[in-house]
């Protein structure tokens, strides 16, 4: 019989806070992270905002010898998971390292250290050798994994997924799996991405970033705000959080992933890697349709990605979608990348705990084209029960998680 996988532990990292109390108390005000670039001149771009991370200080969890070994990313990636750690009450000093894995997703990896390097040399003196001695061992986007692995100690599976804006719940999943099958015990999982002109130059290019702030789903939006953060989640079997008498956020009750290779940038305008994902993670979690009563959007403000995903709601849920409210944190948050999925699923877990939905802000103008319920503007009270999460990215990679209250056992 499979295990029951539960998540015990969360860490989180965004624009509008960083801490899982800030983060919601924020959440739930609907607060608006998307604001004018401060770590550089935006003056060239077309766009001039985006989600920047401003209140992470690295010296409060690491030092600064490991500070220096470290990207952004990987900063984020360990702050968060010492946070969900110590959420969780978990010390790992107190089980078996070998039995503990870690699994993270990302897109850009560790873009800021090949920028650095890149002003350096171009800027400079073009001479390679007075590159900082140690600079190019931080870039590898797998050092992510591995700074959380060696720093925390823990020596089971160091496992990267680097499917973009979808990895977080790839990650997630991934991480479901060892844990069903008993190969680890705990699991240390999410997503981490930092904010880097690459990318912030590379959407802009795309003509895909907004002006000014996120507005999923509304009738006048017009693109996406790149952004960065971290999401971590501690998980392990029901029967071992029982035993240590931890905290019990929900069950992560199954997930599934899709890709529709439509184009390697848009999304397939029908859904059809979105509704593979959802079909299957619906299917795999044993549940039925109806039980659903809330979907964390991928919701990124452009007109290409909502429009489909009202469409993969429609079509995965029938007439029924009308009635599940469906919210974008990016609303808030804009764009983390491949960070975005994983604390969405933190969110979701607290949305769980405290049974309160999480608005779309920026959502004035309905659009005949996005006719769902998209919980505009206020959080609301509703008594939640089941979540599907959905996260999409290039090249038509999907994933969606479903996650549940946990009440007990029946």
């Amino acid at each position: 019989m499979p295990k029951k996988v539960v998540v015990s532990g969360l860490g989180i990292i965004s624009p509008i806070g960083t801490g899982k109390e800030r983060f919601w108390d924020a959440a739930v005000k609907g607060t608006n992270g998307v604001l004018p670039i401060k770590s550089f001149d935006t003056s060239v771009y077309r766009s001039k905002t985006g989600g920047e991370v401003r209140d992470f200080d690295p010296q409060a969890y690491l030092s600064h010898n490991e500070i220096e070994k470290m990207g952004r990313a990987g900063q984020f990636a360990v702050a968060a998971a010492r946070m969900a750690l110590d959420d969780a009450k978990l010390k790992l000093g107190d089980v078996n390292p070998h039995r503990v894995g870690v699994s993270m997703g990302t897109t850009m990896g560790e873009p800021q250290v090949i920028q650095n390097v890149l002003t350096k040399f171009s800027k400079e003196d073009k001479i390679l050798q007075n590159i900082p001695k140690g600079e190019s061992a931080k870039y590898p986007a797998n050092t992510i994994p591995a700074n959380v692995s060696r720093y925390l100690g823990a020596k089971g599976p160091s496992t990267l997924i680097p499917t973009a804006c979808a990895a977080g719940n790839w990650a997630i999943g991934y991480a479901f799996d060892l844990l069903r099958m008993g190969r680890i015990d705990y699991a240390i999982a999410g997503g981490s991405d930092p904010f880097a002109t690459i990318a912030f130059c590379g959407f802009n290019r795309l003509l895909a970033t907004t002006l000014d702030v996120c507005r999923p789903f509304d009738k006048n939006r017009v693109g996406m705000a790149v952004s960065e953060g971290a999401g971590v989640l501690v998980m392990e079997t029901l029967e071992s959080a029982l035993a240590r008498g931890a905290q019990i956020y929900g069950e992560v009750l199954g997930y599934g992933l899709g890709c529709d290779a439509h184009d390697m940038t848009a999304p397939h305008p029908e859904g059809a890697g979105g509704i593979l994902a959802m079909e299957r993670a619906i299917a795999n979690s044993k549940i039925n349709k109806k039980e659903v009563n809330y979907i964390c959007a991928h919701g990124t403000g452009t007109p290409a990605n909502d429009k489909a995903e009202t469409t993969v709601a429609k079509m995965v849920f029938g007439d029924n979608a009308h009635k599940i409210p469906m919210s974008s944190l990016k609303s808030m948050l804009g764009h983390t990348m491949g960070a975005a999925s994983a604390i969405e699923a933190a969110a979701s877990l607290l949305m769980l705990k405290e049974n309160k939905i999480l608005p779309t802000i920026n959502y004035e103008t309905p659009d005949p084209d996005c006719d769902l319920d998209y919980v505009p503007n206020v959080a609301r009270d509703s008594e939640l029960k089941v979540i599907v999460s959905n996260a999409y990215a290039f090249g038509g990679n999907t994933s969606a998680i479903v996650l549940k209250k946990y009440e007990g056992e029946e």
